[in-house]
This record gives structure tokens, sequence and C-alpha cells, in this order.
């Protein structure tokens, strides 16, 4: 049995629609250079962790002592179609990120990850087999290794694009000690449109490939712990929880598939909620709501200063009253 073949045959029929394996060695000298400069230029924003544990991020073998292999797999998550949708720019509701509006990735790639390492080690033995999994979780240049292994290329918006999937892809790792045959990296093809360049909201993206994440109303409405400030909220606009233009306007996006893995949980009514009944939420109704979601992460009183950013967005009259009036304390749960 061709073990490198039998271990991605098994990943495709736990249900990623992409495997790829690559060594262990650190990432590219170009991309490591890359990622100091990003940190020194204080781009990483208020997201401290980058910093910490660098040697760890650019070589799984730091991860792992003795590692050998890293296995990556991908996961299309693009939505659905889905009946009457709300305008992307409608003022009722609040978008978010179409990653979140599944149920939370993590648990459900690991336990899948988990059992590809099973069947790895009921082929080679346990005495012979040791493994770490990560999923955007461990510090590891994910999106690097990916490329590496053959998934996809990096493009100007520094993701990792798959020319049949396009990019809304959850990404995954196995980290082994086992010696496996490795996949060659994709060549770029990145068309150079700078359309995602031009539909960044906010200039987070740079004509230079630059990325500033102290822009990013990704960063902005999920990482940020606190205000956001005025000149960036207005550019928010009707966005709740993360942005996606950069995604979608890339030419690659526009004919992928929608995700077809029925196992992952698909939650449309995440499409609309509506910032001004947000304001007058309690816990309880916020836990429930999220339970299973990625959003449970940003809590409750972020998310209501992001409603209350979409509502003075709004232009209208109304939006500003919800705003007093939650500030106020005289909204009632509905």
């Amino acid at each position: 049995m061709n073990l490198t073949k039998a271990i991605k045959r098994k990943a495709i029929e736990l249900g990623f629609d992409l495997v790829g394996i690559t060594g262990a060695e650190p990432i590219e000298a170009g991309e490591i250079e890359y990622i100091k400069n990003w940190l020194a230029a204080g781009r990483a924003a208020g997201m401290s962790y980058m910093h910490r544990n660098f040697a760890k991020r650019t070589n799984p073998a730091r991860i792992l002592p003795g590692a050998k292999s890293v296995i990556c797999v991908g996961l299309n998550y693009k939505p659905p179609p889905v009946k009457n949708p709300p305008d992307d720019n409608s003022t009722d509701y609040g978008r978010i990120a179409n990653y979140a509006l599944w149920e939370d990735y993590h648990p459900f790639m690991k336990k899948r990850l988990r059992a590809l390492a099973r069947f790895m080690n009921d082929l080679v033995g346990a005495s012979n087999f040791t493994f770490k999994i990560c999923v955007d979780s461990a510090p590891l240049a994910e999106r690097a290794l990916a490329q590496r292994a053959g998934l996809g290329f990096i493009g100007t918006n520094h993701m990792l694009i798959n020319p049949r999937l396009g990019l809304q892809i959850f990404l995954g790792e196995i980290i082994t000690n086992i010696e496996l045959d490795h996949d060659s990296p994709m060549t770029n093809h990145c068309p150079d449109c700078n359309k995602c360049i031009r539909a960044c909201p906010t200039g987070a993206l740079g004509s230079a490939g630059t990325f500033d994440a102290n822009k990013c109303i990704s960063y902005l409405t999920i990482e940020h712990k606190q205000d956001i400030a005025s000149d960036l909220a207005a550019k928010i606009g009707n966005r709740l929880f993360g942005c996606d233009e950069c995604v979608l306007a890339c030419p690659y996006d526009l004919n992928a598939p929608p995700c077809a893995n029925t196992q992952l949980r698909f939650f449309p009514e995440y499409m609309r909620i509506q910032p001004g009944r947000v304001l007058a939420w309690q816990q309880t109704q916020f836990d429930r709501l999220f339970a299973d979601s990625s959003v449970k992460r940003l809590g409750l009183e972020r998310l209501k200063r992001n409603s209350k950013i979409c509502l003075a967005n709004s232009g209208t009259g109304q939006g500003a009253r919800k705003i007093s009036s939650s500030s106020q304390g005289t909204s009632k749960p509905e």
C-alpha cells in the first residue's frame, strides 16, 4: 500500500475538498522576511500574538520535534444559494462574513483531522507515529504551507486561491514525523487585476502588495477590542462581523462552487440579524444564537459596538434613535 495515497484518499473520504503534503522545513526565506518587516512596521495592529513564537510560526519542526511532513487540508465554505437573501447594502440587516455563517469550523476540522490521525496510526503503528493537529490555533503560517503543498497560490489579497474552489477555504494541518511523498507548490496564477485592492473599503490592501491590519474591517470588527476610530467606522457600512470584499472581488471566486459538505451546518438566519435588536439582547440570547458559531468569540458587548456602527452608517434617524435608546438602557428585548 502506498501510504501517501492512502492518507490522501482517507482525507477526501472524511469530507475535505483539498489535501496536499509538504515537508516540515521552514517556510521560504522571502516569506519569513516579509512577515518580519510586516510586524516591525506595526501592521499587525493589536494582534500581539503574532509577535510571539515566531520561530514556531515559520518552522513546523519547532512545533513537533522530529517532524518530516505536513499534511495540509482544505474545506470549501462558500455559502449555498439562499432564497431571497438580504441586499448587501441593506440598512435593515447587518452582514456577517461568510465563514461565520457556518458552524465553528475549528472543532469540525479538528474532529476529522483526529480521525485521519487515527487512520495513520493504524497504518504505521503507535510506536512509530507522532503528530500535532493545527487548525488556526497553533502558531503556524498555514497559507504558506498550503501553497507549498499544492493546495493553491497566494493572491494579491494574501489569501490562498485554489483555481477550482476559489478563496473561501478553511485550512487545517497534521504535522507528523512520518516521511511522506511531497507535492509540488502551485504556480502563482494571480492575474494582478487589483480588483481586491480596489474593493477594500478602507485601503487596508496596498498597491505594492502590502496589508495593514490597522485598517482591515475583519480585524476591526473581530479582533480589535477598543472603540473604532470614527473615520474607519464610517467605512464599515453594515458589516457586523468581518468582511469578504477582497475575496468576493477576486475573479477566481466568481465561478467557484458552493460548499458540498452536507455535515457542515449552515445558518442562513445569521443573514437576517438586525443591529437595532442586537442592542436590546441579553447575554442569554447571544449565547443561544451563537452557541455553535465562531461569532461567540466576539462577545455580546463588541457585537453591540459593531451594531451601533452599522446603525449610524445606515443614515436614518431610526438608527440614531436606536443607538440613543440603547445607551440610555430603555430598549426592551424582542
